[in-house]
């Protein structure tokens, strides 16, 4: 078993996601997407939506425009499904996620009760070609967050079994499709059973992550009972392509990439704005594991609750997380609302400045406001280095 010091494992992580070296960035939206395996969507825009922000913070600045058009392409090179969450995965990985699939099917009930008008629906889609919530109707008119039409909930059921798919949004809406008009055959066709499913998700898991304790490549999957198991039987095999590791100071035993683990340590790293989202710092307790960084989104936390703002973004800078930002715009101004360092190192403040530029150059945005420091010694400096 290979021991790691707490920067190994980072290293690791951080080769493994795609921060690393000028060499080793992927040259396109779709290999990162590979890459990561799953990019989590999120409905919060403020800089830009989620997985936008993923893609600008490992390949620079590409145009937001090019950035959608990546992930919904024709013919597919992706499709939307439940993985972390809601996101994006690469169409190659369609058949692995039949697992969750069958599991709907047998469950036929998420949030709601299966509404008799599933056939009509689908019979819709199929005549139609395509469909969206528009043409559906989506909540009940003067009801609640979930309370949707039986339509809307008719869809999502198809969604959730696999009979049609997402491999498109317009806007922020689903296009759904019959999965045989959108799926490559090759793909659709392919029977696979459970524990094949597990296995070959947990090794995609594990090379995203870098170095992974067993809770981290749950969460990642969001496994639960019967396939929590098939992921230890994937572990204890073998077959997911992972090497057991131990870490200094992780208190459980993990597993890693062999490719991440491959070579020196990094000598340059990305400097960025990530997304709460984004799958290097998603899960709070693994984050805080590898970069000793206390996150916490906020944007459903009372306004007079919040400690770093709506839609803190953490800043890395040099391979560590060296503070956050909860960002807005005002017409072409990005605005700091609040700029938090992790500690008062006067270094940390040119990779700030040079993080909120390269953000507002990539929105659009000609100058930099920054409203609030902490701790407030930097304020002054910071706003130096922003001129």
């Amino acid at each position: 078993m290979t021991d790691l010091s707490p920067d190994d494992a980072r290293h690791a992580v951080l080769r493994a996601q795609g921060f690393t070296g000028p060499g080793t960035a992927d040259p396109d939206v779709p290999a990162m997407l590979r890459r990561l395996g799953a990019v989590q969507l999120d409905t919060i825009s403020v800089l830009a939506r989620s997985h936008e922000l993923i893609a600008y913070s490992r390949l620079g600045a590409l145009g937001r425009p090019a950035v959608e058009q990546a992930y919904w392409a024709e013919p597919a090179q992706a499709f939307e499904y439940w993985c972390h969450a809601a996101c994006v995965l690469p169409v190659e990985h369609w058949p692995y996620y039949a697992f969750r699939r069958r599991e709907f099917r047998e469950r036929r009930f998420r949030w709601h009760e299966v509404p008799p008008v599933v056939d009509e629906v689908r019979e819709m889609v199929r005549q139609r070609g395509s469909i969206t919530t528009a043409d559906l109707g989506g909540a009940k008119k003067g009801g609640p967050w979930w309370d949707w039409s039986d339509t809307k909930i008719a869809i999502e059921w198809l969604l959730d079994i696999g009979e049609v798919v997402c491999t498109r949004r317009e806007g922020w809406r689903r296009v759904y499709r019959l999965a045989e008009g959108a799926i490559p055959d090759h793909l659709l066709g392919r029977d696979v059973d459970d524990a094949e499913c597990v296995r070959y998700l947990t090794g995609v898991a594990g090379r995203a992550l870098g170095v992974a304790t067993r809770a981290d490549l749950v969460d990642f999957l969001r496994l639960r009972g019967p396939h929590a198991a098939l992921l230890d039987e994937a572990l204890a095999g073998g077959g997911a392509g992972l090497v057991p590791v131990r870490v200094s100071g992780w208190a459980k035993p993990a597993w890693a990439d062999p490719a991440a683990l491959a070579g020196p340590a990094p000598a340059e790293h990305r400097t960025t704005l990530l997304s709460p989202f984004d799958s290097l710092i998603w899960e709070r307790a693994r984050a805080e594991r590898i970069f000793g960084f206390s996150h916490r989104l906020e944007a459903y936390v009372p306004k007079a609750k919040r400690v770093h703002g709506y839609f803190a973004m953490p800043v890395l800078a040099g391979g560590e997380l060296v503070g956050r930002v909860d960002p807005a715009r005002e017409g072409s101004v990005l605005v700091a609302r609040q700029l938090s360092f992790e500690a008062d190192r006067p270094g940390d403040v040119a990779t700030m400045a040079t993080a909120l530029r390269q953000a507002a150059s990539w929105v659009g945005c000609d100058s930099v406001k920054v409203e609030r420091v902490e701790p407030a010694v930097l304020a002054t400096p910071l706003a130096e280095a922003l001129t």
